[in-house]
């Protein structure tokens, strides 16, 4: 991890994703947090473990944003590029561990994606 100073901020964040194995939206961790940090403190740490490789973000239903943790990541660029789902009963999200061909395209560059799978999870299938 290339975060240079473990803050307290930092530490309290880390330990949401350490006790949460699936992904934790942004508005969800303000809300857990509100009583301890700032609301810029907690996007700015995000952001922080963001580019140094520990969390990855992406865009759920309603264009919120949520957080999950990298594997094999490093400040130089993220290598853990996979689909999204988000059970539409419940809203848990997941990583999925599956992978999903981008087709080349013509005289353009793909630099980013993001696929968000909706449906039902295994709890709410029932």
């Amino acid at each position: 991890m290339g975060v240079i100073r473990k803050t307290q901020s930092l530490e309290v964040l880390l330990a949401e994703f350490e006790n949460d194995s699936g992904a934790i939206s942004a508005t969800e961790l303000v809300k857990r947090l509100s009583s301890q940090f700032n609301k810029t403190t907690i996007y700015r740490v995000l952001d922080r473990l963001e580019d140094d490789g520990v969390l990855h973000s992406f865009l759920g239903k309603n264009g919120i944003k949520w957080y999950a943790k990298c594997h094999g990541c490093t400040k130089s660029g993220h290598i853990d590029v996979h689909p999204h789902f988000q059970c539409i009963s419940c809203g848990k999200v997941d990583c999925l561990d599956i992978n999903v061909s981008i087709p080349e395209l013509q005289n353009r560059e793909v630099v980013a994606t993001q696929i968000l799978i909706q449906g039902k999870c295994e709890t709410c299938c029932d």
